[in-house]
């Protein structure tokens, strides 16, 4: 199953400037999701992230797993209308720089889940190079 932009903001509630995935190329609801952000020379962050040599934030990075991961966990029934948060981040690792023009590829597999809370290892690639990974722990509450 695939989600545009549109399908994603009715399952997540980030918006501009924070929305940072474009779209979801496929997914399983409670299991895993893969989606893509085009990072363009336009996106605000690069005005001060740097200005001589622009490189998508690693925090901005591991939000875009995240909010893959969130659709992981929102998609199912029962969390409609809920919202994820951020309950932690273990292990993150930068592999490569992300810059103006990279397609960044991320998936996200939840391993764990116990009540509101579950566990996303995931990972984001360029051209099928590996920029980030981490295990990232999530907290559903409700909207």
């Amino acid at each position: 199953m695939e989600l545009n932009s549109n399908q994603i903001a009715e399952i997540l509630p980030h918006r501009y400037p924070f929305a940072l995935v474009d779209r979801i190329t496929d997914y399983e609801p409670g299991q895993w999701a893969k989606g893509i952000k085009c990072v363009s020379v336009g996106e605000p962050y690069f005005c001060g992230h740097f200005p001589q040599q622009h490189v998508m934030p690693g925090v901005l990075i591991l939000e875009a797993m995240a909010q893959v991961g969130a659709i992981v966990i929102l998609s199912l029934p029962e969390n409609k209308g809920k919202i994820a948060l951020f309950g932690g981040v273990k292990n993150a690792r930068f592999k490569r720089q992300v810059i103006p023009g990279d397609v960044l590829e991320m998936e996200c597999e939840l391993t764990k889940r116990r009540g509101p809370v579950g566990i996303g290892t995931c990972k984001a690639t360029v051209n099928g190079e590996t920029a980030c990974t981490a295990e990232l722990i999530f907290a559903v509450q409700a909207g």
